[in-house]
């Protein structure tokens, strides 16, 4: 499978009558967004906003973030099972209006949603304080179940990105970046000296608004399976779950991957990257076990020698995660682990809700108990109040002049598993 992707490069997002890219600048028709985004009996009402880097603006609660794309080459469309029918995808050309995101909002649906902060403290914590971001406020109609709610603001997101992402159709990328997995016994036989290593891909999908779909489907309704990585960049993975905001993965961090981007970059150098096999995150022991039996055996049938494995989420997943290293570990096969910890305030807790003596190779991404403040914006977008309520967050959280004292928990991608954060480690 091979994809190009091409990039163009925004600088910049403002409304205009035409929704068009000039010279890096993403114009925006503002009522025709609201218009196709807002395409649903379900919804009340649409508002659309801009949030550039380094203003001073808080978006919360924040839903989902998704980056514009649009198929121009090749089989299927972005985000197969929802804005196009279901023909295999991560082939041909893709282009990328790279820096723009949309950005949904809306009352809240669930407890763990996030924040996203234009600049100060809280700006320091998320990759989306660097983002050109179309926010969408979505409001459903009365007396919606959450369910039916998170389904609603989800398909709005989608609606809104595929619609930008039409503006990069006829356009001449900045750069291209090719990917490509061939069929197994060509890509061992190519690269046949170096370590042969495979991706683990687990995906949050314990119900009650914490799901993940591939190719339109729950990925809790299927087994472990083969996925060509090309397919994320086209947003085959879709994000519909309201984890801590903090480890949760946007739509748009599953079609930028980096795990999956750094992986084909070490290709050919020092690994042979075999593909990947996206797994769920169950919650019965039974559903567990099953998953974590086929996840290994897959994995030794790919004849790997090495896998890393990310999970989202935490506490319960930490049990999936611990699973799939024994398993994997035990058939010879080494394994990396990409988590975050939820170890206390002060950091003295047990990191992980589970563990084994096999996992001796693991990657943090920080601490997500960690208490920040973030001091008030002059703009709100969404409903400051929601602080109070979501995860990480307390009642009272939200103070008198519109600052926020909370866990990092609140922050959209503060301790990404997937490393789509900023956090780092220092020796002392």
């Amino acid at each position: 499978m091979r994809l190009e992707v091409g990039s163009i490069f925004i600088k910049d997002v403002q409304f205009a009558m035409k929704t068009e890219v000039r010279d890096g600048v993403l114009y925006i028709n503002r009522e025709e967004l609201a218009s196709q985004t807002g395409a649903d009996e379900h919804i009340a009402s649409v508002e659309v906003f801009l949030a550039r880097p380094g203003e001073s603006i808080r978006i919360v609660p924040v839903k989902d973030v998704i980056e514009p794309r649009v198929k121009v080459e090749g089989s299927g469309g972005i985000f197969p099972g929802f804005m196009s029918g279901v023909e295999q995808v991560g082939n041909g050309r893709t282009n990328v209006l790279v820096g723009a995101a949309v950005v949904t909002t809306g009352k809240i649906v669930g407890f763990q949603e996030g924040i996203i902060d234009m600049s100060g403290e809280g700006a320091r914590y998320t990759p989306f304080s660097k983002t050109c971001n179309v926010v969408v406020k979505v409001e459903p109609v009365p007396g919606i179940k959450q369910h039916e709610h998170e389904e609603v603001v989800r398909l709005a997101g989608l609606r809104a990105a595929n619609y930008l992402g039409q503006a990069a159709r006829e356009l001449k990328p900045d750069d291209i970046t090719v990917y490509e997995t061939k069929p197994l016994a060509e890509q061992i036989d190519e690269c046949a000296e170096l370590p042969r290593v495979a991706y683990v891909y687990m995906l949050q999908t314990q119900g009650l608004l914490h799901n993940t779909f591939y190719y339109g489907v729950d990925v809790k309704e299927i087994v472990p399976t083969f996925m060509y990585p090309t397919e994320a960049f086209d947003g085959a993975i879709v994000s519909g779950n309201c984890v801590s905001a903090c480890d949760k993965n946007p739509t748009y961090v599953h079609q930028n991957n980096p795990v999956i981007v750094d992986l084909y970059d070490r290709h050919g150098r020092d690994i042979n990257f075999l593909g990947c096999f996206i797994t769920n995150e169950n919650v019965t022991l039974l559903d567990k076990e099953r998953s974590s039996n086929m996840t290994a055996k897959l994995v030794q049938h790919l004849g790997a020698d090495a896998v890393i494995i990310s999970e989202e989420g935490f506490g319960n997943p930490d049990a999936d995660l611990v699973m799939n290293c024994n398993k994997i570990e035990k058939l010879g096969i080494k394994t990396v682990l990409i988590t975050d910890e939820y170890a206390g305030q002060d950091g003295a807790s047990q990191s992980l809700a589970d563990s084994t003596p096999l996992g001796n190779a693991i990657i943090t991404s920080g601490n997500a108990n960690e208490v920040v403040v973030l001091g008030p914006m002059q703009s709100v977008i969404g409903y400051p109040e929601a602080a109070n309520a979501i995860a990480g967050g307390w009642e009272g959280s939200l103070r008198a002049d519109g600052s926020i004292e909370a866990e990092v928990q609140v922050i959209t991608g503060a301790t990404n598993e997937l490393g789509f954060n900023y956090l780092s480690a220092r020796a002392l």
